[in-house]
């Protein structure tokens, strides 16, 4: 069922998933955890969607982290098995997910953005781990925090709970790029029109080979690993038709088989 304060809908190959609580800064409810969820457990069932894209509704936040009006009913099992925002603890998508950064994440949000495999922003996005300020953590962002930017950054971030700007964030490293744009979905949509073009399975292959490389002890036994998209790759459909397109000076037609 829609869920009023979620809202996804796809174009072509492309899912667009969308924060829509504006009125409080599209902070998250255990609600929205859920919903979240659920879409995008559709997404990574349905073979015929490459890309997805989280964005937040209006100008003013991406999104603001948890709904801090429900946190004392806060308990474990509030939280799905997928994490924060659906995505956090999500560690077996293959499949890109590109964060379209429309105003401020913080907190949770920012967490969100991380857990995303490309981010990028409006130029007034600003970023933050405030949790300390009501006397908590980032928890589990914090391992992703210290994977993304080298140590020095990430701690910055982590114990001065300062907002920093989107200019910032591309030079630290925490997203990619900053639009000067009026429609940051936008922009996103045409970045996930450009992956989708590519071979589906390439680009699995690629992001499981990055991350579980990433958690490979050191860079030998990430060569040695065996990585199932990889094989998947190797053996399909697909890595024939693009050598063959190449050579009849056509574009290849994916199956993703």
């Amino acid at each position: 069922a829609p869920h009023k304060t979620i809202q996804f809908y796809n174009i072509d190959n492309i899912m667009i998933v969308t924060v829509s609580r504006p009125q409080v800064r599209n902070a998250l409810t255990p609600d929205c955890h859920f919903a979240l969820a659920e879409i995008f457990d559709r997404f990574a069932a349905d073979d015929s969607l490459h890309v997805a894209i989280i964005t937040g509704e209006g100008d003013k936040a991406f999104c603001s982290g948890s709904d801090l009006n429900f946190i004392d009913d806060l308990k474990p099992d509030d939280m799905p098995v997928s994490g924060f925002g659906g995505l956090t603890t999500r560690f077996d998508l293959y499949k890109p997910v590109i964060a379209a950064i429309n105003g401020d994440a913080i907190g949770g949000g920012l967490e969100i953005v991380m857990a995303c495999d490309l981010a990028i922003a409006v130029p007034h996005a600003r970023f933050c781990l405030p949790e300390p300020k009501v006397g908590l953590a980032a928890s589990g962002g914090l391992h992703r925090l210290a994977r993304t930017l080298t140590l020095k950054h990430a701690m910055k971030l982590a114990m001065t709970a300062e907002m920093i700007d989107a200019e910032t964030a591309v030079a630290m490293g925490l997203i990619n790029q900053v639009y000067p744009t009026d429609d940051i979905l936008d922009d996103a949509i045409e970045m996930a029109r450009n992956i989708g073009e590519l071979a589906p399975l390439a680009i699995k292959a690629s992001k499981q080979m990055i991350l579980e490389g990433l958690s490979a002890p050191d860079m030998q036994s990430a060569f040695a690993g065996r990585y199932s998209a990889f094989e998947a790759m190797l053996a399909s459909h697909d890595a024939k038709e693009g050598p063959r397109a190449f050579i009849e000076k056509r574009s290849p037609k994916w199956s993703g088989k």
